[in-house]
């Protein structure tokens, strides 16, 4: 039985993804497994390496973006990135946030 399960969010910015993963100390890896529950393995288009026993896959939608999966049995997720992917959604925003006013000219400085 899979645990696998679609999180509400679209990410289309790749690059804010990366950095986000980042500043969490995650890796986006291309095309791999995600890890979940016993030997439950689901492929992914990109794959976030997470510290744990678990991992998130993003597989590209028919219109370019990317949804994230991820086994949330046991808390392992949560854990590393927020209830829902908080924490890491919220990262992807600041990041899309701050690329896009540097395109505009501005400077960003996040306290």
């Amino acid at each position: 039985m899979s645990h696998f399960t679609n999180i509400e969010t679209q990410i289309r910015d790749l690059d804010a993804l990366r950095l986000a993963c980042a500043e969490l100390g995650l890796e986006l890896s291309p095309a791999g497994e995600a890890r979940g529950y016993g030997q439950n393995r689901l492929p992914g288009d990109f794959v976030i390496r997470l510290k744990g026993p678990y991992d998130l896959a993003l597989q590209r939608q028919p219109e370019g973006s990317y949804r994230v999966v991820a086994d949330f049995w046991g808390g392992h997720v949560e854990r590393e990135v927020g209830p829902g992917c908080g924490r890491l959604k919220q990262l992807y925003g600041v990041h899309l946030a701050q690329t896009a006013a540097r395109r505009r000219g501005y400077h960003v400085r996040r306290q």
